[in-house]
Parts: structure tokens; C-alpha cells; sequence
């Protein structure tokens, strides 16, 4: 080809390129607005959105799933930035109305301006564990905007930009939230349910048990084998509807995922069901999944050791059950105005007996020391304790002038389950509570009693 033809040939390719460049509209649709016009008109969207859904939004926020559950939050969005939460993240299940606000920054986002349910996933000061002290529940309330899917508004938190997605609410979401409290209620257990979880898996030909460990707060479980025949644990983040718990990730037996929990009131448990005889479920026990040797260091003739129950500070202990922290206001409603319970306290071969120290202080100061002796036995195979109760019961200011007396009625119950006959698991805790004394806890092998004390020696 001749020069001359070659020249006129490129001049040709670059005027048609030049021709499909100025009929393009992708940059005009790329540039004819400027930066701020864009997000002005992405607020505009999510301001459009937000306001679209008759009944608002619901989102169950996950805030860490790796050591918390998921909370169930409902939204109504009004034109005048006003806003309607509820959530379930305590039994107030009540609807409380702020302020948000669509703000513009390097993205759009939506920001809860004023204090609502939200905001409790996001203090510092309220911690569900000792690994989230002054970092609370890990939440945020501004959530950026990235746009919507099949009816769903898709947000990344401020945090830690995960992903969070609203969905349209109905009218029972607002409803459900109160059910899901009773969900909660039931996995948490009452007054007179065992203290102890497990979850158990049947793969369809076999059955596995797991010590599940729960964290009421946390909404987070753990679950480890307690058999040989698994080495698979399980981290289990829950949250909660009114009818189940949700775990996440779900649990995986023979190929099938299991996260829907539903409680079966009958058994008062937790039940997942596959399919092909697969199922898992949580359920209560008196059974500790692992019972200590604690018990030896009671066992000497001249051990002379003591174990109390301080009110000041161990009342408020989280491993004290409901039943044992009710027996302990049932006393102390039935003394004189102003007089509490100060001590319960177990002493274990002393010079003088073992027995158990109910230590009064009136209003005024005054203090009265009540006795109740027993002897010590020891079911050392299954690592069980017996106080076993004689009818030697005295009273004094002090030991020493301790005199007889007859069984206090007042003291009864929790007697009763001190030296219940079925007997107690003693074990040292790998906690303090507020001061630097170990630990120990007496559990009744038979009920829902847990008592916490310190060591004092």
C-alpha cells in the first residue's frame, strides 16, 4: 500500500473514532453530574427508601459473630427525620422514637443522631464479657449506604464495614420482638431450671454430647466435645425469634445445615431437625459436663478451711443462681428492718466441727452469728460433697458465747439446700469478683442451687 493510501486510511480510523466518541453516552452518563450531585442524589434514594415501607424496616445485627449473638431491631421511618425503634435487646420491648439523619461525607450515610435502642450495641461502659470491657457490645449507629437488592437496603457499618442489610418489616415484626424476649427467657433458664447446657447431635447413627457453654449476655455459645468420638467444637452466635433461636453459622451434621432451634415446651428444650434421623438440640441438666477434684482440699482431719459468701460484693456474682439469690432476699425480708444477711459461710474441719455460719447485722451495727453443724462426706468417685446436718444449732455475738438454740425457720431453705441430701459439687472458678480471693462455687447435685464464695485462706 502506498504511503499516501496509508495516511488516508489512519485518518479514516481515528475520524471514526473520534465520531464514537462524541455519540457515546457512557461518559456523559459517567460525568454530567458532579461528585456532590451524586450524593445528593443517593440521599435523596435512601431518604426515598427508607420512607417507602409501610411498617419500616428490621435488621437482626450481628455485630461480631465470632464472640457475640445477633440483635433483632425494628425501624419506622418518618418524614420529618424522626425515627420508631424497638428492639429486643433487654425485656424493655417498648417503641421509642429519635432522631436520624441522612448525612454526606465521602459516602451517604444513615446516622441515629439521637439516643435510642440502637445506641445500647454501641456504649462502652455496658459489656457483655470481660474481653469487651470499655468496648461494649461492638455496634455502631451510622451505617453507610451501598445501595439496595431484591427489596433490601444494604448498609456496611461504621466499625468494622461489614455488611448489614434492612429488610421490610411487617406489622408482627413489631409484635415479635416482646416473643423473642420470651425465647431468650427460656434458653437463659428460670428459677427452678438445671443450671448446666448441653447440645447434643444425633448424625442419624449416632449420638454426640457437647458441654455448651452459654454467655446469657453475649448471646454467644460454645460447645466442646465431651466424648472421644468428636473432635469438632462448635462457636454458636444466636439470635432469636419468637418461636426459635437462630444459630449462626449453622451447624453442619452429615451434609445438612442446622440453625433453626425451636423450643419444644414439653422437654423444655431446643430442637433443630433435618432430615434422615439428623437432628441437634440444647438441652438442661444437673450434670456438670466436668466435675472437679476441688472437694480433696475439704478432706483433711485439722483442714480447717472456710468458704463465705460475702453480701457486699457476691450477691451480685453471676455464677450465684436465681434460686439461691432468692432464698437470700426471702431471709432478709423476713428480719427486722435494717438487718441483713451479711455472711453464709461453710467452715470445714475446724478444732470445733464443721458447720455453717449465717452471720446478721442488725441496723444499728450489731452483729449476730448463727451455727448450724454437720459432718463432711465425700462420694470421692463421682466428686460429690454431703453436709450432712445435725440437730446442734447455736447462736452468740460471737463463737465463743454461742449458746443452743432452735432451728431458725427463717434459715430453713436455704439450709435445706446446703446440706441437701443428694449433696453438693465444689469447685474452684478460674474468675475473681471483687478482690483478689479464689473463687469456689457449691452447686446441689439435685436442683437449681449455686452459691458462690471467696476462699479465706
Amino acid at each position: 500500500m502506498k504511503i499516501k493510501n496509508i495516511l488516508k486510511y489512519l485518518i479514516v480510523v481515528f475520524a471514526a473514532i473520534l465520531w464514537g466518541a462524541c455519540t457515546s453516552t457512557e461518559a456523559e452518563d459517567k460525568f454530567d453530574q458532579s461528585p456532590t450531585e451524586r450524593l445528593n442524589a443517593q440521599k435523596k434514594e435512601l431518604n426515598d427508601l427508607l420512607l417507602s415501607s409501610p411498617e419500616g424496616w428490621k435488621v437482626v445485627y450481628y455485630t461480631d459473630s465470632t464472640q457475640l449473638g445477633g440483635w433483632t431491631h425494628v425501624f419506622k421511618f418518618l418524614p420529618d427525620g424522626k425515627v420508631d425503634m424497638a428492639s429486643d435487646f433487654n425485656s424493655d420491648t417498648d417503641v421509642y422514637r429519635s432522631q436520624y439523619d441522612i448525612q454526606l461525607g465521602s459516602t451517604v450515610s444513615l446516622v441515629f443522631t439521637t439516643a435510642n435502642r440502637i445506641h445500647l450495641l454501641s456504649e462502652s461502659d455496658n459489656y457483655p464479657t470481660s474481653a469487651l470491657v470499655g468496648k461494649g457490645y461492638l455496634g455502631d449507629f451510622q451505617f453507610f449506604y451501598y445501595g439496595q437488592e431484591n427489596g433490601e437496603i444494604i448498609f456496611r457499618t461504621n466499625r468494622n464495614f461489614q455488611e448489614l442489610r434492612f429488610v421490610k418489616a411487617t406489622a408482627a415484626d413489631w409484635t415479635n420482638v416482646a416473643g423473642n424476649i420470651e425465647t431468650i427467657d427460656h434458653l437463659s433458664g428460670g428459677i427452678d431450671t438445671p443450671l448446666f447446657k448441653i447440645l447434643e447431635i444425633n448424625d442419624g447413627t449416632a449420638v454426640h454430647q457437647f458441654d455448651f457453654d452459654y454467655n446469657i449476655d453475649a448471646r454467644f455459645g460454645v460447645a466442646t466435645p465431651l466424648d472421644g468420638t468428636s473432635t469438632q467444637s462448635y462457636n454458636m452466635a444466636l439470635s432469636f425469634t419468637p418461636t426459635s433461636a437462630i444459630v449462626k453459622p449453622a451447624i453442619v451434621v452429615k451434609g445438612q445445615k442446622l440453625s433453626e432451634f425451636v423450643y419444644d415446651s414439653t422437654s423444655d428444650s431446643f430442637i433443630a431437625t433435618g432430615t434422615g434421623g439428623v437432628s441437634a438440640s440444647i438441652q438442661f441438666t444437673y450434670q456438670p459436663s466436668f466435675v472437679t477434684d476441688d472437694f480433696r482440699r475439704l478432706l483433711p482431719a485439722n483442714a480447717n478451711v472456710v468458704y463465705g459468701h460475702d453480701r457486699s460484693i457476691l450477691t451480685a456474682a453471676p455464677t450465684n443462681s436465681r434460686l439461691f439469690i432468692q432464698l437470700f432476699r426471702e431471709i432478709e425480708a423476713a428480719l427486722p428492718a435494717g438487718t441483713t444477711l451479711e455472711r453464709v459461710q461453710p467452715y470445714f474441719n475446724t478444732p470445733t466441727g464443721s458447720y455453717i455460719e449465717y452471720r446478721l447485722r442488725s441496723a444499728a451495727g450489731a452483729v449476730t452469728r448463727i451455727y448450724h453443724f454437720f459432718t463432711l462426706t465425700v462420694d470421692q468417685q463421682n466428686g460429690i460433697i454431703f453436709l450432712n446436718p445435725t440437730a446442734s444449732w447455736r447462736a452468740g455475738s460471737t463463737f465463743a458465747n454461742a449458746v443452743p438454740i432452735a432451728p431458725p425457720a427463717f434459715l430453713k431453705d436455704m439450709d435445706d439446700q446446703l446440706t441437701n441430701p443428694d449433696g453438693l459439687y465444689f469447685k474452684r472458678e478460674d474468675f475473681t469478683v471483687g478482690a483478689t480471693n479464689t473463687v469456689f462455687t457449691f452447686t446441689a447435685v439435685s436442683s437449681p442451687f449455686r452459691m458462690t464464695t471467696w476462699a479465706f485462706q
